[in-house]
């Protein structure tokens, strides 16, 4: 497993990191039994990374993780949540807030510390009230030593480099930002790791763009991308391969090799955690690839607009 030093003193990250929402039951039902063992088969892999946040199942996510954590130990693993968004259209960035949330996260999370606590897709709650309070107090937590790292994440490319930069945050998390069909992070990351800002790849497979179903009802993707991966997903099939494997491969090996911390995976399953992690080095089918590249060239970096009040639909 590679890694990567979050920080001068930070810990070793993994080059895979563990999205927890799943465990809260967010796509399909999983047992605590089924989150533990996800959670100790990462572990095992060498994946020492795992983000959830309040926001996930309303708070089923950190519950469930919390109960799968306990009996290993804390240096074995470096724990990412999140502040400032607690429902479809509930957003508060306050410093009061905050501080309650953390409160809560820590009780659920059964730990006394977050190595990154970040602040929740910062484009749809109030800017203002982000750069005033929330982000001050994560500050002010990280010299008590309450948390190790303040972060920020969204989909607004622009934004987060703006705000990352001016507030000196320590990591950035992007989704559906650099995937097979969208790899507009790739210099974003560069120009924010000039700055020693670490940066997060989630959503690899686009919330569900890039696989054989498709995506779901409200994504807000235009219907030429949905055309689009839907062409390239029939491709791969008659190649008798899956295009979640060739999204998930090049997600993880080009993120590497962009220099990005960590790809962000959601998984509720240990078979797919091994999958996840053979991912990063079988080698890529370069026919295959070279095909689905053609089909995804008209859309590539195609993104949607993100806009406050929308029902949180383009949130991850």
């Amino acid at each position: 497993m590679q890694t990567t030093s979050l920080g001068i003193k930070g810990p070793a990250i993994s080059a895979l990191a563990l999205g927890a929402a799943s465990l809260g039951s967010v796509y399909s039902d999983v047992s605590q039994q089924n989150a533990d063992e996800t959670v100790r088969t990462a572990l095992e892999l060498g994946v020492n990374v795992i983000d959830v946040a309040p926001y996930y199942g309303l708070t089923k996510a950190e519950t469930a993780l919390g109960h799968a954590l306990q009996g290993v130990p804390r240096e074995a693993y470096a724990l990412a949540t999140k502040i400032g968004r607690y429902g479809d259209k509930d957003w508060d960035f306050s410093r009061e807030a905050t501080l309650r949330s953390l409160d809560a996260s820590l009780s659920r999370l059964k730990c006394g510390r977050i190595d990154i606590l970040q602040c929740h897709d910062i484009e749809m709650g109030d800017y203002q009230q982000l750069i005033d309070e929330a982000l001050p107090t994560l500050h002010d937590l990280k010299r008590q030593g309450v948390i190790g790292f303040v972060g920020i994440t969204g989909y607004d490319l622009a934004l987060l480099e703006k705000v990352a930069v001016e507030q000196r945050v320590d990591t950035v998390m992007a989704y559906c930002t650099y995937t097979l069909q969208d790899q507009r992070l790739a210099p974003v990351a560069k120009r924010l790791q000039a700055h020693g800002i670490n940066v997060f790849n989630a959503s690899p497979l686009g919330m569900g763009l890039l696989t054989r179903r498709g995506p779901p009802d409200w994504h807000p993707g235009h219907p030429s991308v949905h055309a689009a991966a839907a062409e390239a997903a029939r491709v791969c099939t008659e190649a008798g391969s899956d295009i979640s494997k060739l999204a998930l491969q090049f997600a993880l090996q080009g993120a590497v090799k962009n220099g990005m911390a960590t790809t962000v995976i959601g998984s509720s399953s240990p078979v797919n955690m091994r999958d996840n992690v053979a991912a990063l080095s079988e080698p890529i089918d370069p026919d295959l690839l070279a095909r689905v590249e053609a089909i995804l060239a008209p859309v590539l970096n195609q993104g949607w607009d993100v806009l406050p009040g929308n029902g949180g639909k383009a949130g991850k």
